[in-house]
């Protein structure tokens, strides 16, 4: 397990460095997507539109959720290419082959966490207001982990012998995006009946979690039991098709 933890640190450094490395702007690029989108629906939903969901400050609001879904969209993205850009350094290597989604999860974590103060910049101009429900947000960032890793799990090595899904996956993200409570909270499906079946997306637990240190009203108890249920299911999936597929992945790659 040390040595295990070392290799997915230094794996993860790595992926940072590379990824930064040849970066004028370095860290601000992985603020400048959530922002862009943010100011986008800010200004939609705020200017141009009669909005009737979500809470006040809404570029608050939508930031809760906007940048912990970033972490969500761009590692299940990379998980689809995990196996197939690593192939060398997979046959080479005796690490256990989990390592290649974890890194994956881990260096997209970091990105996230490094953009809480650009959240907490904007909670200040924006004068909401923090309570003692803030205390949940890890809470939320350790649920979103299993399920990204369970999720890692099942589409890294089945992207190897079926190509298509990696364009099929993302399809099914965009999708996700509007079926998540990112734009709107999920007490803003209880007028149309679908509270109940929304909490059934796991992210909407999480990002219930995220929103209670601003928006007290926002936290659903029984959404976040459901998210961390079907995280840790996911992940108890992942695992299984990971170990059914292990071998037949490294004969394809």
């Amino acid at each position: 397990m040390r040595r295990y933890r070392r290799s997915l640190w230094l794996l993860t450094v790595r992926d940072l460095r590379v990824r930064y490395s040849t970066s004028v702007l370095g860290y601000f690029w992985s603020i400048l997507d959530p922002l862009v989108m943010a100011a986008i629906y800010w200004f939609v939903f705020t200017k141009v539109f009669d909005r009737t969901v979500g809470e006040q400050p809404y570029i608050v609001f939508l930031l809760t959720a906007l940048l912990p879904w970033m972490w969500f969209n761009g590692c299940i993205s990379d998980c689809t290419r995990a196996f197939i850009r690593e192939a060398r350094l997979i046959r080479s290597t005796r690490i256990p082959r989990t390592i290649w989604v974890n890194r994956l999860v881990l260096s997209k974590g970091i990105e996230f966490l490094a953009s809480i103060p650009v959240l907490a910049l904007f909670a200040i101009f924006a004068g909401a207001k923090v309570n003692w429900l803030l205390i949940l947000f890890p809470l939320g960032v350790l649920i979103q982990a299993i399920l990204i890793m369970g999720i890692g799990l099942i589409v890294a090595p089945l992207v190897v012998f079926f190509r298509d899904l990696e364009r099929a996956v993302k399809l099914v993200l965009r999708f996700a995006f509007y079926a998540s409570p990112i734009i709107y909270g999920l007490p803003d499906l209880r007028d149309l009946g679908l509270e109940r079946v929304g909490a059934f997306n796991p992210l909407s637990g999480i990002f219930s979690l995220y929103r209670a240190g601003f928006f007290a009203e926002q936290l659903d108890w029984f959404a976040v039991v459901v998210s961390a249920c079907l995280s840790l299911a996911i992940l108890g999936l992942g695992f299984w098709v990971f170990r059914r597929t292990e071998r037949a992945v490294l004969k394809e790659v």
